[in-house]
């Protein structure tokens, strides 16, 4: 994925063949951080705990909701998305930017949390554990691209 043109209202990307078809396998995982990992407070102290908890509950799952329809578009629309014979163009305002960063952050995170959540040492790769590694670093490599990009438009 690299940055070809970059204005104040667009960002452009080309994408090779591999990433082409990376890139909505990996978007298609999203939501992937669990939702019992979202807590208002661990201490447990807070009044109505559980009510104020419950509307976070809602208010996430009505996020993760939407962010899931505005993936499914952004992929569809062939606008932005659209195939070359090399692969395809990515073209995305700012703002655009920042949410594909938000998503794919969500994916990269909910990878790790899934893995067990590894501080130091990668996890033994097998059967089990490979989708969630490979999903981790693929969803970190397009974040490396955009923040690049973002860093370097603004």
């Amino acid at each position: 994925m690299k940055l070809v043109r970059a204005t104040e209202t667009r960002l452009i990307f080309r994408l090779g063949q591999h990433e082409t078809r990376l890139l909505p396998q990996i978007l298609k995982l999203y939501p992937c951080v669990p939702p019992a990992h979202h807590v208002l407070s661990r201490s447990g102290r807070e009044p109505d705990r559980e009510a104020n908890q419950q509307l976070l509950d809602e208010a996430l799952a009505e996020q993760r909701a939407e962010n899931k329809q505005q993936v499914l578009a952004l992929l569809a629309d062939r606008r932005r998305f659209a195939r070359t014979q090399s692969g395809s163009r990515l073209s995305l305002p700012p703002a655009e930017a920042e949410w594909l960063l938000q998503v794919l952050n969500d994916i990269r995170v909910g990878s790790w949390i899934n893995l067990g959540s590894p501080e130091e040492n990668a996890p033994e790769l097998n059967d089990d554990t490979a989708p969630d590694f490979m999903a981790m670093e693929i969803a970190g490599y397009f974040q490396a691209q955009l923040l690049e990009a973002l860093h370097g438009a603004g």
